[in-house]
């Protein structure tokens, strides 16, 4: 049986970071808050020199940094909450580096509405070692030349970065702990209530697995922010914050209706579809004047009309 490729070996990269063999002394130091705020930073600066032409500055806004596993929970066991205020020092940065660029003269627009931060894990990184991803507009996808990988191996500290494909981060694991939304200001001007009011209010997350060629191996995303959230399919012609469409005829329009019990962090759920499963059970359909309300528990999974699959995740 053929053993499957790591992450690493499928962007060519496999012998360069994780053979090469170095004396002990060499280890690039520990992971630090400070080491993770001077990283993003570095990012955001290599993203100005990479994307930026004639007098206009571009620049990422959505940073993903990756660290190994265990990095990684420890700082959720013994730093937690550490990474909204790195997020916090982080933009705060952004807008006086952009504000001295807007001194110069240069147009600094943003290609986006929001910065977007994401503090995942990955199988194949070692201790110390640490990888970013940047993108031009969150929650896209887009060309190959504009998404990238930079991986710093915890053997030689040395960075090197390559394009990579959108179906590459599968491999890595997403923790709705770890996802920060800060809106994007035209006056470059940080206020302290914009995290709070995104990024530490979210109530849940949900990843659609839709069967279209167009979606093949991605993840539709929709992060609950409002008590009350509706799903429905293409057919319905509304716009709003809390209505997850989800893009394809096999989804009943309007199909779900979930809400929170903020009281006892509880969600519930209601169907007005065709056919729902919610963890190998049924649904009953309901009137949607006279919604049963069912508890939706978190990392649960759901399948619409036997077709379109849904995981619930928590905030």
């Amino acid at each position: 049986m053929k053993s499957k490729s790591s992450f690493w070996q499928r962007i060519g990269l496999h012998d360069w970071f994780l053979k090469k063999e170095t004396p002990e002394t060499n280890k690039a130091p520990s992971i630090t808050p400070d080491s993770v705020y001077k990283f993003i930073l570095q990012k955001f600066n290599e993203s100005i020199k990479e994307l930026s032409f004639s007098d206009r500055i571009v620049f990422y806004h959505e940073y993903i940094i990756a660290f190994n596993v265990e990095d990684y929970k420890l700082f959720m066991d013994y730093k937690k909450g550490i990474f909204g205020l790195i997020v916090q020092e982080s933009v705060k940065n952004f807008y006086e580096v952009l504000k001295n660029y807007r001194v110069q003269g240069k147009t600094v627009e943003p290609s986006s509405s929001k910065w977007v931060f994401r503090f995942v894990s990955h199988p194949d990184y070692g201790k110390g070692d640490k990888g970013f991803i940047g993108k031009l507009l969150p929650g896209t996808n887009q060309k190959n030349e504009n998404l990238r990988v930079t991986f710093i191996p915890r053997q030689t500290g040395i960075a090197q970065t390559a394009d990579i494909s959108e179906e590459i981060l599968k491999d890595f694991t997403f923790y709705s702990d770890g996802y920060f939304e800060v809106m994007y200001q035209p006056d470059l001007t940080y206020d302290n209530k914009q995290l709070a009011a995104t990024g530490s209010f979210v109530l849940a997350r949900f990843e659609a697995i839709l069967p279209e060629k167009a979606f093949a191996g991605k993840k539709l995303e929709y992060i609950m922010k409002n008590d009350e959230i509706i799903v429905s399919g293409s057919d319905d012609k509304r716009e709003a914050n809390n209505i997850f469409k989800i893009p394809t005829e096999w989804v009943n329009s309007p199909h779900l209706r979930i809400k929170m019990d903020k009281k006892n962090g509880v969600l519930f759920i209601t169907s007005f579809g065709e056919k729902t499963i919610m963890n190998e059970k049924p649904l009953i359909a309901s009137d949607i004047n006279k919604p049963v309300w069912t508890e939706l528990p978190i990392n649960s999974k759901l399948i619409l009309n036997g077709i379109v699959g849904i995981n619930v995740y928590k905030s």
